[in-house]
């Protein structure tokens, strides 16, 4: 079978981590590595032992040169992704995005018409959602091991990095957002952000910026049709690094703690039992559910080169939920620059 050829745009924190994975692919053949630091393409074709024949560059437009191409992985800046991206769909290239697809939500609903319209895949790197912590626990909800879903929430914490071309909403939120709409299989309805800024307030940016800066602590409220509500912590200069989210049922509750590497998915199994007038704790056990030992980034990066080869779609991580997450962090952007105010959600016409 002919391998795929694939470029890589960008070969920083992450896109190296995409890089090994699809060098180590048995069906990729590696054709060109972008990067507008020269250092890191020297460091990439050491690191990996790259074949000469393997086009090193720092300007991205030497890419519609190769003859043969097939694929492009874009792990660039977020607010570079929309020329990016758009340059390779029209050179009918199927492409693999690092998340955030884009900043703005009609950018985001272009780039998925234009990918249907050259009939090419275009594919965001949601890997939560391929984490087999994650995949589970969506079975479990299914098969109502909780009873009725209550409530959910969230800590996504750390000390560094900080970014200072978005805030930590922009940074860290979407992961946790993901997780809970393949959970629920929901979009929410309207949202609520509440920040704080302490590193990089409005007047250290140099930019016309409605917010007061780049804010460091987030809290988010998202609210579902179903009634459901989810609550988020991000931060990014907090100490205690946590990646912790949690389902609350009649039942019992779901944990995923990525941190926790001997038990990542568990199920607090109790309940409440009326009796008179007092509310009893009963049926209280502790669940750990076995989680396969698998890279979730290997199952991106597989699921990719898989959908290309057979010609399927890929529903979970589509360039369309890349747009609805989108969608709902510009609405919480909206809550986050007018103080916590509630912000509908309008998907159904992205």
């Amino acid at each position: 079978m002919n391998k795929i050829k694939l470029a890589v745009v960008g070969v920083g924190r992450w896109g190296v981590n995409l890089l090994r994975n699809f060098v180590a692919h048995p069906q990729v053949q590696i054709a060109a590595i972008i990067d507008h630091h020269p250092e890191r393409l020297a460091a990439v074709k050491q690191q990996f032992n790259l074949d000469d024949r393997v086009l090193l560059t720092t300007q991205w437009q030497d890419i519609g040169e190769l003859q043969g191409l097939e694929a492009v992985v874009i792990a660039t800046n977020a607010s570079t992704h929309y020329p990016l991206i758009k340059y390779a769909l029209q050179q009918k290239y199927h492409v693999l995005a690092e998340k955030p697809l884009t900043l703005a939500p009609d950018e985001c609903q272009e780039l998925c018409q234009l990918a249907e319209s050259q009939q090419r895949l275009l594919m965001v790197d949601h890997t939560y959602l391929f984490h087999p912590a994650v995949e589970k626990g969506q079975a479990i909800i299914n098969g109502d091991k909780l009873g009725d879903l209550r409530y959910g929430y969230a800590s996504r914490t750390h000390l560094a990095p900080v970014r200072q071309d978005v805030d930590a909403l922009w940074d860290l939120a979407i992961h946790d957002i993901a997780i809970f709409n393949y959970w629920l299989n929901q979009t929410p309805v309207s949202v609520e952000a509440r920040g704080t800024v302490w590193l990089q307030p409005q007047e250290e940016l140099g930019v016309d910026n409605p917010s007061p800066g780049l804010a460091d602590l987030v809290w988010v409220t998202l609210n579902y049709a179903s009634g459901f509500q989810a609550y988020i912590h991000l931060c990014w200069l907090n100490p205690d690094k946590q990646r912790r989210l949690t389902m609350v049922g009649s039942r019992g509750c779901l944990i995923f703690d990525e941190m926790s590497t001997n038990a990542p998915l568990t199920i607090l199994h109790g309940e409440l039992k009326h009796e008179e007038y007092q509310f009893i704790p009963v049926n209280q056990r502790q669940e750990i559910l076995p989680v396969p030992k698998q890279e979730p980034l290997q199952k991106v990066c597989d699921r990719f080169i898989r959908s290309i080869i057979h010609n399927t779609p890929i529903e979970v991580s589509s360039g369309e939920v890349g747009t609805e997450l989108v969608t709902i962090l510009s609405a919480l952007t909206i809550s986050l620059q007018l103080g916590g105010k509630t912000i509908p959600v309008d998907i159904a016409n992205k």
